[in-house]
Protein backbone atom coordinates (compact mmCIF):
# COMPACT_ATOMS: atom_id res chain seq x y z
CA UNK A 1 0.00 0.00 0.00
CA UNK A 2 1.31 3.47 -0.88
CA UNK A 3 2.16 5.80 1.98
CA UNK A 4 -0.64 8.28 2.77
CA UNK A 5 0.79 11.80 2.78
CA UNK A 6 -0.79 13.99 5.47
CA UNK A 7 -1.00 17.67 6.28
CA UNK A 8 -2.00 18.89 9.74
CA UNK A 9 -3.93 22.15 10.06
CA UNK A 10 -4.45 23.49 13.57
CA UNK A 11 -3.69 26.84 15.19
CA UNK A 12 -2.28 25.19 18.32
CA UNK A 13 1.36 24.13 18.00
CA UNK A 14 1.06 21.56 20.77
CA UNK A 15 -1.82 19.82 18.96
CA UNK A 16 0.11 19.57 15.69
CA UNK A 17 3.22 18.36 17.50
CA UNK A 18 1.30 15.63 19.29
CA UNK A 19 -0.54 14.53 16.16
CA UNK A 20 2.65 14.41 14.11
CA UNK A 21 4.50 12.41 16.79
CA UNK A 22 1.69 9.84 16.82
CA UNK A 23 0.83 9.64 13.12
CA UNK A 24 4.46 9.31 11.99
CA UNK A 25 4.69 6.09 14.02
CA UNK A 26 1.79 4.51 12.13
CA UNK A 27 2.59 2.23 9.21
CA UNK A 28 1.64 3.75 5.87
CA UNK A 29 1.21 7.31 7.19
CA UNK A 30 3.57 10.27 6.84
CA UNK A 31 3.07 13.89 7.87
CA UNK A 32 4.56 15.97 5.06
CA UNK A 33 3.30 19.45 6.00
CA UNK A 34 1.76 21.54 8.76
CA UNK A 35 -0.18 24.80 8.82
CA UNK A 36 -1.49 27.02 11.61
CA UNK A 37 -4.35 28.55 9.63
CA UNK A 38 -6.52 28.33 6.56
CA UNK A 39 -4.52 30.51 4.16
CA UNK A 40 -1.26 28.81 5.09
CA UNK A 41 -2.98 25.45 4.57
CA UNK A 42 -3.99 26.43 1.04
CA UNK A 43 -0.45 27.51 0.15
CA UNK A 44 1.16 24.44 1.75
CA UNK A 45 -1.27 22.11 -0.02
CA UNK A 46 -0.28 23.47 -3.41
CA UNK A 47 3.41 23.12 -2.47
CA UNK A 48 3.41 19.66 -0.90
CA UNK A 49 0.43 17.88 -2.54
CA UNK A 50 -0.82 15.88 0.50
CA UNK A 51 -3.34 13.06 0.05
CA UNK A 52 -5.27 13.83 3.25
CA UNK A 53 -5.61 17.08 5.20
CA UNK A 54 -6.53 16.84 8.87
CA UNK A 55 -8.36 20.13 9.38
CA UNK A 56 -9.33 22.02 12.51
CA UNK A 57 -12.42 24.20 12.15
CA UNK A 58 -12.09 27.12 14.58
CA UNK A 59 -8.97 29.09 13.66
CA UNK A 60 -8.19 32.83 13.42
CA UNK A 61 -8.49 34.39 9.97
CA UNK A 62 -9.55 31.86 7.36
CA UNK A 63 -11.21 29.08 9.36
CA UNK A 64 -11.35 25.40 8.49
CA UNK A 65 -14.74 25.69 6.83
CA UNK A 66 -13.68 28.37 4.35
CA UNK A 67 -10.29 26.71 3.82
CA UNK A 68 -12.06 23.47 2.94
CA UNK A 69 -14.25 25.22 0.37
CA UNK A 70 -11.25 26.86 -1.28
CA UNK A 71 -9.10 23.74 -1.20
CA UNK A 72 -11.78 21.62 -2.86
CA UNK A 73 -12.01 24.17 -5.66
CA UNK A 74 -8.24 24.19 -6.13
CA UNK A 75 -7.59 20.51 -5.45
CA UNK A 76 -10.81 18.51 -5.93
CA UNK A 77 -8.86 15.28 -5.43
CA UNK A 78 -7.59 16.11 -1.94
CA UNK A 79 -9.37 14.42 0.98
CA UNK A 80 -10.18 16.56 4.02
CA UNK A 81 -10.87 15.13 7.47
CA UNK A 82 -12.26 17.56 10.06
CA UNK A 83 -10.72 17.08 13.51
CA UNK A 84 -12.41 19.45 15.92
CA UNK A 85 -13.64 20.09 19.44
CA UNK A 86 -17.11 20.78 18.03
CA UNK A 87 -19.50 17.86 18.48
CA UNK A 88 -22.16 19.89 16.73
CA UNK A 89 -24.63 18.97 13.99
CA UNK A 90 -24.38 22.33 12.25
CA UNK A 91 -20.57 22.17 11.99
CA UNK A 92 -20.79 18.57 10.76
CA UNK A 93 -23.21 19.35 7.93
CA UNK A 94 -21.41 22.57 6.97
CA UNK A 95 -18.05 20.79 6.71
CA UNK A 96 -19.54 17.97 4.64
CA UNK A 97 -21.24 20.51 2.39
CA UNK A 98 -17.93 22.33 1.98
CA UNK A 99 -16.37 19.12 0.70
CA UNK A 100 -14.90 17.37 3.73
CA UNK A 101 -14.78 13.57 3.52
CA UNK A 102 -14.91 12.93 7.25
CA UNK A 103 -15.64 14.40 10.67
CA UNK A 104 -14.03 13.44 13.95
CA UNK A 105 -13.94 15.12 17.35
CA UNK A 106 -10.75 15.52 19.33
CA UNK A 107 -12.22 13.28 22.00
CA UNK A 108 -11.93 10.30 19.63
CA UNK A 109 -9.51 7.47 20.35
CA UNK A 110 -6.16 7.43 18.55
CA UNK A 111 -6.94 4.25 16.62
CA UNK A 112 -10.15 5.85 15.37
CA UNK A 113 -8.16 8.75 13.90
CA UNK A 114 -5.98 6.28 12.01
CA UNK A 115 -9.07 4.44 10.75
CA UNK A 116 -10.63 7.73 9.64
CA UNK A 117 -7.50 8.77 7.74
CA UNK A 118 -7.30 5.42 5.97
CA UNK A 119 -10.99 5.54 5.10
CA UNK A 120 -11.02 9.01 3.56
CA UNK A 121 -7.74 8.32 1.74
CA UNK A 122 -9.56 5.54 -0.13
CA UNK A 123 -12.19 8.01 -1.29
CA UNK A 124 -14.79 6.99 1.27
CA UNK A 125 -16.59 8.97 3.98
CA UNK A 126 -15.89 8.62 7.69
CA UNK A 127 -18.17 9.94 10.42
CA UNK A 128 -17.44 9.38 14.09
CA UNK A 129 -19.87 6.65 15.20
CA UNK A 130 -21.38 8.77 17.96
CA UNK A 131 -22.59 11.19 15.28
CA UNK A 132 -24.80 8.43 13.89
CA UNK A 133 -27.24 9.31 16.68
CA UNK A 134 -27.94 12.57 14.85
CA UNK A 135 -28.62 10.61 11.69
CA UNK A 136 -31.06 8.40 13.58
CA UNK A 137 -32.89 11.48 14.83
CA UNK A 138 -33.19 12.77 11.27
CA UNK A 139 -34.38 9.39 10.00
CA UNK A 140 -37.03 9.22 12.72
CA UNK A 141 -38.27 12.64 11.70
CA UNK A 142 -38.21 11.83 7.98
CA UNK A 143 -39.89 8.47 8.52
CA UNK A 144 -42.97 10.25 9.81
CA UNK A 145 -43.03 12.47 6.72
CA UNK A 146 -42.05 9.95 4.01
CA UNK A 147 -41.27 6.45 5.28
CA UNK A 148 -40.48 4.98 1.85
CA UNK A 149 -37.77 7.57 1.19
CA UNK A 150 -36.08 6.77 4.47
CA UNK A 151 -36.24 3.00 4.27
CA UNK A 152 -35.43 2.62 0.60
CA UNK A 153 -33.97 5.83 -0.75
CA UNK A 154 -32.41 6.44 -4.13
CA UNK A 155 -29.20 4.68 -5.17
CA UNK A 156 -28.99 2.52 -2.05
CA UNK A 157 -25.85 0.47 -2.83
CA UNK A 158 -26.95 -2.31 -0.48
CA UNK A 159 -30.44 -2.66 -1.95
CA UNK A 160 -31.24 -6.31 -2.56
CA UNK A 161 -28.79 -7.48 0.08
CA UNK A 162 -29.89 -8.64 3.48
CA UNK A 163 -28.50 -9.55 6.87
CA UNK A 164 -27.83 -13.14 5.82
CA UNK A 165 -24.52 -12.09 4.25
CA UNK A 166 -23.26 -11.06 7.69
CA UNK A 167 -22.04 -13.29 10.50
CA UNK A 168 -23.70 -13.16 13.91
CA UNK A 169 -20.83 -11.06 15.28
CA UNK A 170 -20.95 -8.70 12.30
CA UNK A 171 -24.66 -8.15 12.88
CA UNK A 172 -23.95 -7.28 16.51
CA UNK A 173 -21.25 -4.81 15.51
CA UNK A 174 -23.44 -3.24 12.80
CA UNK A 175 -26.31 -2.74 15.23
CA UNK A 176 -24.08 -0.99 17.75
CA UNK A 177 -22.38 1.16 15.09
CA UNK A 178 -25.78 2.24 13.77
CA UNK A 179 -26.86 3.15 17.31
CA UNK A 180 -23.88 5.48 17.60
CA UNK A 181 -21.43 3.59 19.81
CA UNK A 182 -17.68 4.08 19.36
CA UNK A 183 -15.24 1.26 18.60
CA UNK A 184 -14.08 1.31 22.22
CA UNK A 185 -17.65 1.15 23.55
CA UNK A 186 -18.54 -1.68 21.16
CA UNK A 187 -15.42 -3.54 22.22
CA UNK A 188 -16.41 -3.27 25.88
CA UNK A 189 -19.95 -4.46 25.21
CA UNK A 190 -18.86 -7.43 23.09
CA UNK A 191 -15.66 -8.12 25.06
CA UNK A 192 -13.39 -7.72 22.05
CA UNK A 193 -10.64 -5.21 21.27
CA UNK A 194 -11.32 -1.91 19.41
CA UNK A 195 -9.02 -3.12 16.61
CA UNK A 196 -11.17 -6.23 16.21
CA UNK A 197 -14.24 -4.00 16.05
CA UNK A 198 -12.57 -1.93 13.33
CA UNK A 199 -11.83 -5.11 11.32
CA UNK A 200 -15.47 -6.22 11.65
CA UNK A 201 -16.61 -2.80 10.42
CA UNK A 202 -14.33 -3.04 7.40
CA UNK A 203 -15.63 -6.51 6.52
CA UNK A 204 -19.25 -5.37 6.93
CA UNK A 205 -18.73 -2.43 4.59
CA UNK A 206 -16.96 -4.63 2.04
CA UNK A 207 -19.69 -7.29 2.12
CA UNK A 208 -22.46 -4.74 1.73
CA UNK A 209 -20.57 -2.43 -0.64
CA UNK A 210 -21.14 0.49 1.71
CA UNK A 211 -18.76 3.39 2.14
CA UNK A 212 -19.82 5.50 5.11
CA UNK A 213 -21.44 5.44 8.52
CA UNK A 214 -24.50 7.08 6.97
CA UNK A 215 -24.98 4.14 4.62
CA UNK A 216 -24.49 1.65 7.48
CA UNK A 217 -27.24 3.36 9.48
CA UNK A 218 -29.55 3.41 6.47
CA UNK A 219 -28.99 -0.30 5.82
CA UNK A 220 -29.59 -1.16 9.49
CA UNK A 221 -32.89 0.72 9.41
CA UNK A 222 -34.03 -0.76 6.09
CA UNK A 223 -33.39 -4.32 7.21
CA UNK A 224 -35.05 -3.78 10.60
CA UNK A 225 -31.84 -4.35 12.58
CA UNK A 226 -32.58 -1.18 14.52
CA UNK A 227 -35.99 0.36 15.24
CA UNK A 228 -36.67 3.97 14.25
CA UNK A 229 -40.13 4.00 15.73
Amino acid sequence: MNTIRLMLVDDHDIVRTGLKAFLDTQAGLQVVAEASGGQEAIARTLETQPDVIIMDISMPGTDGLEATRQLKRLRPDVHILALTVHEDKQYLFEMLSAGASGYLTKQAAADELVAAVQTVAQGNVYLQPTLARWLLEDYRRLSQESPSDVLIGADDSARGKDLDVLSKREKQVLELVAEGFTNNEIGEKLEISPKTVARHRERIMNKLDLHSCTELVKFAIRTGLIDIG
